[in-house]
C-alpha cells in the first residue's frame, strides 16, 4: 500500500511539474503595440484622411515557435459595404519586429492592393460616425505565401497562421 501511495504522489509530482512547464512555456502571448495608437482610443488624425495619412508606428513580440514570417492587416469593419481593407502586407520577413512610422515596410514584404486601389497604407475616411481601425498582426507557419490578392488574402493568411495580435484605434472625421 505505502509503494502504492509513494507512486501516486510521484506522478502528481510530475504532472503538476509538466503543467507549470506547460504554462511557463506558453503562456507568453502574442502582442502588437504602437507609439502612435493607444488601444480603443482615437487614432492621431496624421495618420487619416483629415491629417497626412500616413501609417503609424507598429511593433510587435512573443511570435510563437515556427513562425516563419507575418502578416499585417488594418481594417474597418464598420464600412457601408462592410470590411474596408485600408491596409494588407504579407511576407513580412521573420527577423522584423516592427514598422516604423510612415515606413518603408521590410525588405522582402509585399503589399497588396488595398480598397482605395493602392498598394500602400490607406488611413481612415469614415463617411459618417466614429468607425473602428483593427491593426492586426499575424504570424505565419511559411515563409511564402503564393497567388495573395485582396480577396483571398484573409483566407490565405488565416489557413497558415499559428498566432495573432491586434490593436484598435478609432476614428470620426472633424
Amino acid at each position: 500500500m505505502k509503494k502504492i501511495k509513494v507512486h501516486i504522489f510521484t506522478i502528481l509530482l510530475v504532472f503538476i511539474f509538466m503543467a507549470g512547464f506547460i504554462n511557463t512555456r506558453y503562456a507568453r502571448a502574442m502582442e502588437l503595440k504602437s507609439q502612435d495608437i493607444t488601444h480603443n482610443q482615437s487614432l492621431p488624425a496624421v495618420h487619416t484622411c483629415d491629417g497626412k495619412d500616413v501609417s503609424p508606428q507598429l511593433s510587435w513580440s512573443g511570435a510563437p515557435e515556427g513562425t516563419k514570417s507575418f502578416a499585417l492587416t488594418c481594417i474597418d469593419p464598420e464600412a457601408p459595404m462592410g470590411d474596408f481593407m485600408h491596409w494588407l502586407i504579407y511576407d513580412i520577413p521573420v527577423n522584423a519586429k516592427s514598422f516604423s512610422r510612415v515606413g518603408p515596410i521590410p525588405a522582402g514584404a509585399k503589399e497588396v492592393v488595398n480598397d482605395f486601389g493602392k498598394t500602400s497604407y490607406g488611413g481612415p475616411c469614415p463617411p459618417s460616425g466614429t468607425h473602428r481601425y483593427f491593426f492586426t498582426i499575424y504570424a505565419l507557419k511559411t515563409e511564402n505565401l503564393l497567388g495573395v490578392t485582396k480577396n483571398n488574402f484573409l483566407q490565405k493568411v488565416k489557413e497558415n497562421q499559428l498566432a495573432t495580435a491586434q490593436i484598435m484605434g478609432l476614428y470620426k472625421r472633424r
